[in-house]
């Protein structure tokens, strides 16, 4: 996985339209692991290119996203993250966008 840096992303979007466009893009880039917290893969670019969407489609003066950089991808990254109760439904290891 060289080259990818293993971001958290969650949003706080105030409007139902907008709402479903954040979440349309984020289930472009990356893994559900919450509602609204999505783990991604991302290569710079990657992550220029998301951020790009997302800034076209919310309200900046009443949403909020935040971006966590949790280093560069590994392959235990999974291990990084702990559920207590039910785990996501999608697989969240091995998803890599480039």
């Amino acid at each position: 996985m060289g080259g990818l840096t293993f971001y958290l992303v969650s949003y706080d979007i105030k409007d139902e339209k907008r709402l479903r466009n954040v979440h349309r893009i984020m289930r472009e880039f990356g893994v559900r692991l919450h509602y609204s917290v999505f783990r991604c893969d991302l290569t710079k670019q990657g992550k220029m290119i998301l951020i790009s969407k997302l800034e076209e489609v919310i309200n900046h003066d009443a949403d909020r996203i935040m971006i966590v950089d949790l280093g560069p991808s590994r392959q235990y990254d999974e291990m990084k993250i702990e559920f207590i109760g039910q785990k996501p439904e999608e697989n969240y290891v091995n998803s890599i966008i480039v």
